[in-house]
């Protein structure tokens, strides 16, 4: 398939080349940057679903649009100096794009706020950075605050010469010390010439679908990775941006479809939530099904290239239809561990899932690009690129350094300068060149015997279907700095007490069977998920720090057994439930709602209440909205000593 939108060039290869050496020609500066970026006027920059038409706006115009919202930004500032910071606080969006730009051209340096952050962690990361003034959506800060709207299109301002010379990245605040990098447009130029050598090296990554390549707008532009492999590499080869307007999995699939995405970069929670939704479809499909689809799995890893791929591409062709369908070129995942068997899923269905290494501080520095299969299972995250270099010290902790780390880190309101090498604190090994990550140095508890527990690999080993797990230091005694290993397990709270005290057992034996049994003191079944709804991994230190709070209270399985046994209404009440969703009995407690956790449909809804009028001689008008067994039992109850028919 020919690459289309590439000017006067045939290949991509020479598009990339001829820009890189313009960008070294005219000089590594954040106007250079902005010339090259949107010099293919006519590409497409963004897309975006508006009912039933797709919006979308080229480079020509998003940049005449950058250049008046900069106009218009000096009329609003102008006691702000070249250089003083401005606040980007924005989801991902055209706008964030065009501020991002209008900031830089208007000779201020954009500080990219991290939307997630608590507030109180957010204003010192921006009194850190000296930030004058925020635009965002109306939030208020302890500086002046612009909406989006206020810097608008309508004027003839004009934007003054000097760009602004550093960009600003907030850290995600997970280890609860924001730290704030600066890069220049000289780090962003060695990011750029490092994913042409991704390019050069995996032909695969840069292939186009009918002639387009597009990018979901999944990480958030603030966020290392978000804002260099998605948009810095994709916007400096004039590519597209399809708009994602929430992360509910519904929105995704048909935004992938709809759009026909390419390539799509996200965070592990991501890439484990589909997989598992994906083998329960395959599981409720039937005994035969699944073993014929493990074995279909089993029988792809053992080919040889190129035929694995050809396999893959029509055994699993319904797979991938049920998924995101077939335009999906190329995948990253990044930013935390990630399980063997999802990243061995993805890559045996026929999509390319490959496993990628940055950080805040030092940029995005390598991409597992292999075709072993061991090295993808493995979740390595590969070689260190061409513009940055690692080691591994006595303490098995992972160093960086090069050109494309960031010039200058303010960390606890100190500024320290780029060091010849940056310790990341994750653990690592290399097999033949080849990174593995083995979790962080900050994770690690020590065990009862002394030995260090690496949360990272133990966590896999006991993994629960019906749980989320995470392996918490829990202090012993107030007096007492001796912590012990605690593990959380998450789960759905309205399952009934057998459920739940089978899912113990269950983690109970791996537990024995790993030999963990006299290292991790106690498992404690949490009620709901253990991530926030704005996290994309889990926070070990606020579990542990809420647990230890209390914050987290357990499920008290003997008391909740004691009134399941003495209340047989509702006992029979989950029988007719179970009998009218398919689902087990043991899998449905009194407090699950037919809809939303047992997946019913209205016309099972219907039949089941049709089946209760019939067994109990009650009406059940609609308006009534009964979803429980605990619901229906309550309401049963209140017609029996009403009128004495039930």
């Amino acid at each position: 398939m020919t690459d289309y939108h590439l000017g006067r060039f045939k290949h991509i290869n020479a598009f990339v080349r001829d820009k890189l050496a313009e960008y070294r020609k005219q000089g590594l500066s954040f106007e250079t940057l902005f010339a090259l970026m949107f010099r293919e006027a006519d590409n497409i920059l963004y897309e975006q679903s508006e009912g039933y038409r797709i919006r979308k706006t080229t480079y020509g115009e998003a940049k005449a649009h950058i250049l008046r919202r900069a106009g218009a930004l000096r009329q609003l500032t102008p006691e702000l100096a070249r250089d003083d910071v401005v606040g980007l606080y924005l989801e991902n969006s055209l706008d964030w794009i065009e501020l991002f730009w209008a900031i830089l051209v208007a000779g201020y340096r954009p500080l990219l706020m991290n939307t997630r952050l608590p507030r109180p962690l957010l204003e010192d990361a921006m009194r850190s950075a000296g930030c004058k003034v925020v635009i965002g959506g109306g939030q208020p800060f302890y500086c002046p605050t612009l909406t989006p709207s206020e810097i608008g299109i309508d004027t003839d301002a004009a934007a003054t010469d000097n760009f602004g010379t550093e960009l600003l990245v907030m850290s995600s605040g997970t280890t609860e010390n924001v730290k704030v990098c600066a890069y220049s447009a000289e780090e962003f130029y060695y990011q750029i010439a490092d994913s042409f050598e991704i390019i050069r090296t995996c032909p695969q990554l840069k292939k186009h679908y009918h002639g387009e390549l597009k990018l979901l707008t999944f990480l958030p532009f603030y966020h290392v990775f978000g804002l260099i492999a998605m948009y810095i590499w994709f916007a400096f080869f004039s590519r597209t941006f399809v708009h994602l307007a929430d992360m509910a999995p519904a929105t995704i699939v048909n935004t992938i479809k709809r759009h026909k995405v390419t390539h799509v970069f996200a965070v592990p929670l991501f890439w484990e939530k589909v997989y598992t939704q994906a083998m329960q479809g395959i599981r409720e499909r039937g005994e035969k099904t699944r073993k014929k689809f493990d074995r279909a799995l089993k029988l792809q890893q053992k080919l040889p290239r190129p035929l694995d791929r050809a396999f893959a591409r029509l055994a699993f062709r319904e797979v991938r239809d049920n998924l995101f369908g077939d335009s999906i070129i190329f995948m990253i995942t990044g930013g935390s561990f990630l399980e063997p068997s999802v990243q061995a899923f993805f890559n045996g269905i026929g999509y390319r899932l490959a496993n990628g290494y940055g950080m805040t501080e030092i940029g995005i520095t390598s991409v597992e690009l292999s075709t072993n299969k061991r090295y993808l299972r493995e979740g390595c995250i590969g070689r260190p690129m061409s513009n940055a270099e690692y080691r591994i010290d006595d303490n098995g902790e992972l160093q960086v350094r090069g050109k494309v780390v960031a010039r200058s880190i303010i960390s606890g309101g100190v500024k320290h300068d780029r060091a010849d090498w940056y310790n990341t604190r994750d653990l690592a090994a290399c097999d033949r060149g080849h990174y593995r990550l083995l979790g962080r140095q900050d994770d690690l508890i020590v065990g009862p015997g002394g030995e260090n527990l690496n949360p990272n690999l133990i966590e896999p080993l006991l993994k629960a279907e019906d749980a989320e797990l995470c392996l918490i230091p829990v202090r012993e005694k107030e007096d007492s700095g001796r912590t012990i290993p605690v593990l959380l397990a998450g789960v759905n709270a309205h399952l009934p007490s057998a459920k739940l005290e089978a899912i113990r057992a269950g983690i109970n034996e791996k537990i024995q069977a790993a030999g963990l049994s006299g290292e991790i003191a106690r498992v404690v079944l949490v009620g709901g998920s253990l991530l926030k709804s704005d996290e994309f991994k889990l926070n070990r230190r606020r579990l542990s720090r809420e647990y230890s709070a209390g914050e987290l209270r357990p499920l008290e399985l003997s008391a909740r057994r004691d009134a399941e046994a003495a209340d047989e209404l509702t006992q029979r009440i989950r029988e007719v439930f179970s009998l009218s969703t398919n689902r087990p009995e043991e899998d449905i407690s009194a407090d699950s709602d037919f809809f939303l956790d047992l997946g019913g449909t209205s016309l099972d809804y219907f039949a089941m209440l049709t089946r209760l009028r019939d067994e109990f001689g009650a009406p059940f008008p609609m308006e009534l909205n009964l979803h429980t067994p605990r619901q229906i039992a309550a309401y049963l109850q209140g017609e029996a000593g009403g009128n004495g028919g039930v």
